[in-house]
C-alpha cells in the first residue's frame, strides 16, 4: 500500500475518532481503513494506535506521528492548490458538504448545471445534516444553515432557509384550518423525529413562541417521508419551504399559521480563504449565487 494514502487514513481515524467514522469520511471500508493503518505501523515499526473492542487511543509515538503526518497532508493539499489555481479552466476535484433537504432539493439541481458547464470537474457532494470540519474532512465548500462561527472562513449569503405549515385541502376540510398556534392540539400533526432531541423550530404566537408540538401523529427522521404522509392527507406538516414549494404552487397543499411560522435563519456557503482562488471553487461560487439571484445581502436573494 501506498506510504502517503496509510498517512492520510491514519490522520482520519484520529480526527474522526474511530475507524467507522474515517471510514465514511473516505468512503472506503473500516476493514480497509484498519489494514491501511497496521500496514503504516509495519512500515514504521511502531504502535501507533492502542486498541480495544471498543475504543483506540494514540501512543506516545502516535502522538507525535499524527501532527507530522497532518503537516505532511497540508503541505501536499497547498502544493496541490497551487498547481491548480495557475490554471484557468475549472478541473479537478470538489468537495462539497450540504444539509439533506437543501441539498437534494437545491444544491443537487445546481451542482448538476455546473458540471456540465464546466466537463473537467468531477464533485463529490456529501448531504448529512451534521456539521463538517472543511479542514478535517477536506471539505472544499459547504453549506451552512444558521450563524456562521468565528472559524475564519468566508461566507456568501444565500436564501434564508424559511418554513412552512400546510396540509391537504382535504384534511382542512375535514378538521378544519387552524387559526392560532393553541389550535394544533385539536389537530394531527407530523414531526421530523430529530427535532425531539432539542433542535426543534419554534412557532411564533405573538410575543410568544411555543415548540413545533411534541405529541405527533406521525414521527419520522425524514422530510420526504412526512412530505408523502401529508400528502395522503395524514395531517399537518412543518418542513422547509423548498421541500413543500411544487405542492403549495399546484395546490396539492394549502398552508396555514403563515403568521407563526419560525423565523426564517441564515443559509451560507462557506469556503477557507485560501481556496477562494481555486477556478473550480471560484466559478462553483459564483455559480450558485447567480442561480439564486444571491449578490446582494441575504435578504435580497431569491428563488
Amino acid at each position: 500500500m501506498d506510504k502517503l494514502r496509510n498517512i492520510e487514513v491514519f490522520v482520519a481515524v484520529v480526527e474522526a475518532g474511530s475507524f467507522a467514522e474515517a471510514a465514511r469520511r473516505l468512503d472506503i471500508s473500516a476493514v480497509m481503513v484498519g489494514k491501511h493503518v497496521q500496514q503504516l505501523e509495519t512500515q514504521l515499526g511502531a504502535r501507533l494506535l492502542q486498541r480495544s473492542t471498543r475504543r483506540h487511543s494514540l501512543t506516545e509515538v502516535g502522538r507525535s506521528f499524527y501532527e507530522g503526518g497532518r503537516l505532511v497532508l497540508e503541505q501536499l493539499h497547498w502544493a496541490e492548490s497551487a498547481v491548480e489555481r495557475s490554471r484557468s479552466a475549472p478541473q479537478g476535484l470538489l468537495r462539497i458538504s450540504a444539509p439533506l433537504t437543501l441539498g437534494n432539493q437545491v444544491i443537487a439541481p445546481l451542482v448538476a448545471d455546473y458540471q456540465l458547464a464546466h466537463p473537467l470537474v468531477q464533485v463529490e457532494l456529501q448531504l448529512g445534516d451534521g456539521l463538517v470540519d472543511l479542514v478535517g474532512e477536506q471539505i472544499d465548500v459547504a453549506v451552512r444553515i444558521g450563524p456562521v462561527g468565528n472559524e475564519g472562513l468566508v461566507a456568501r449569503p444565500l436564501t434564508p432557509y424559511r418554513m412552512v405549515i400546510a396540509a391537504t385541502p382535504a384534511y382542512l376540510q375535514r378538521r378544519g384550518q387552524p387559526q392560532t398556534v393553541a389550535d394544533l392540539a385539536r389537530h394531527d400533526c407530523l414531526s421530523y423525529a430529530v427535532w425531539q432531541l432539542g433542535s426543534g423550530w419554534m412557532l411564533r404566537d405573538g410575543a410568544t413562541q411555543t415548540p413545533w408540538p411534541q405529541q405527533a401523529r406521525l414521527r419520522c427522521n425524514s422530510g420526504a417521508a412526512l412530505r408523502q404522509a401529508a400528502l395522503r392527507g395524514l395531517g399537518l406538516i412543518l418542513q422547509p419551504e423548498v421541500l413543500l414549494a411544487d405542492d403549495i404552487a399546484s395546490g396539492r397543499l394549502v398552508p396555514v399559521l403563515q403568521n407563526c411560522v419560525p423565523a426564517p435563519r441564515p443559509v451560507n456557503l462557506v469556503y477557507l480563504p485560501d481556496r477562494q482562488q481555486l477556478p473550480k471553487l471560484r466559478h462553483f461560487v459564483e455559480h450558485v449565487l447567480q442561480a439564486l439571484d444571491c449578490h446582494g445581502s441575504s435578504d435580497s436573494c431569491s428563488r
